[in-house]
């Protein structure tokens, strides 16, 4: 081969080695920026009971053009009603570098996931007060990483209870169902309590923590004579609302619940924040950061949507007659 011919051929070489390594830059490039974000989602319960509430959270996402499984991916931490495994499930998406971490409707969840870490967007949906259990600065201006959705399930009570006495005007002891796990149970019951005197009723209150101690609390609350029940929220409650709705109906009780998932599920009465709403805007809010806007600029939602739910074909089978001044209240009543 000449000298010429064989400089040639190494200049032609070398340009294709550099169009090779340009295309594969580019390539590389490409790669970077279709690989999608993705969410951490932590949440206290288990994935089967918040089918409903996903989707809510689905659709916010969706209303800010982002598709689970195309244009994002989540990345999913339940703990199936064991609080104590809350801060691990955190830890372990902190450890994943996920975009931001949505917490589902519990506090215990939204604590969890700021104490692991303090640089990652964190949006919430609590039925507590978000500034009381140190989540976020204030309502209108959150600081940090956190902020979210505030339903207010917490601070319903007082009109539960009503509602109740209005139900069963002869009752005089109502017993009230808590998981002491939750950190709302203790200022939750004290609220109770208060309502209850001003209404001149008492209240008895069982810890439950567990499912399988749901036979037992039904019977306690037969020995103490309560005459209705309201169940507090609770994740865990959510999940067994239809073993709860199966010993309302066994035990006779007039049950109101803090959501209307309950009466879906057979039981009678339900009056609270709408969850599916609370965990459309968390959905809407995780968009919102992923497009770039922080936290610290969202003001937490304040939910004002309440909900009054009656399933009359369960007031029935408890030979109840719901006063139609009730029935009149209720945005729904299911037959």
């Amino acid at each position: 081969m000449k000298r010429r011919e064989f400089i040639t051929l190494l200049g032609s070489a070398a340009a294709t080695s550099s169009v090779l390594r340009l295309q594969a830059a580019h390539a590389q490039q490409a790669a970077r920026e279709t690989t999608i974000p993705t969410i951490g989602f932590l949440d206290p319960a288990t994935a089967a009971g918040f089918v409903s509430y996903i989707d809510s959270f689905r659709q916010g996402l969706g209303a800010t053009g982002f598709v689970e499984g195309r244009t994002v991916a989540v990345d999913y931490r339940w703990a199936d009603n064991q609080l104590d495994r809350l801060p691990a499930l955190a830890a372990d998406l902190v450890a994943r570098r996920v975009a931001v971490i949505a917490t589902g409707s519990a506090t215990a969840a939204a604590l969890a996931a700021k104490a692991a870490t303090s640089t990652i967007p964190i949006v919430f949906a609590v039925g507590a007060d978000p500034v009381k259990f140190g989540l976020v600065a204030s309502i209108n201006r959150p600081g940090g990483n956190v902020t979210g959705v505030s339903f207010l399930a917490n601070s319903l009570v007082a009109k539960q209870l009503q509602l109740l006495q209005g139900l069963s005007p002869a009752s005089s002891v109502i017993g009230v169902l808590v998981n002491p796990g939750n950190p709302n149970a203790t200022s939750d019951s004290a609220m109770a309590q208060a309502a209850a005197a001003s209404l001149r009723l008492k209240i008895h209150v069982v810890h439950t923590v567990a499912e399988r101690d749901l036979n037992a609390a039904f019977d306690d609350f037969r020995r103490a004579q309560a005459t209705a029940v309201l169940v507090f929220p609770d994740a865990m409650f959510i999940d067994a609302r239809g073993r709860l709705a199966e010993l309302a109906a066994h035990h006779r009780l007039p049950v109101l619940y803090p959501d209307r998932t309950f009466v879906e599920a057979g039981g009678l009465m339900g009056y609270g924040s709408s969850r599916t709403d609370a965990y459309r805007e968390a959905g809407i809010y995780v968009g919102r950061i992923l497009r770039g806007e922080k936290p610290a600029d969202l003001p937490v939602i304040q939910s004002s949507k309440f909900e009054l739910v009656i399933n009359l074909k369960t007031a029935k089978g408890l030979g109840l007659d719901v006063p139609p001044m009730l029935i009149a209240l209720a945005d729904e009543v299911i037959e």
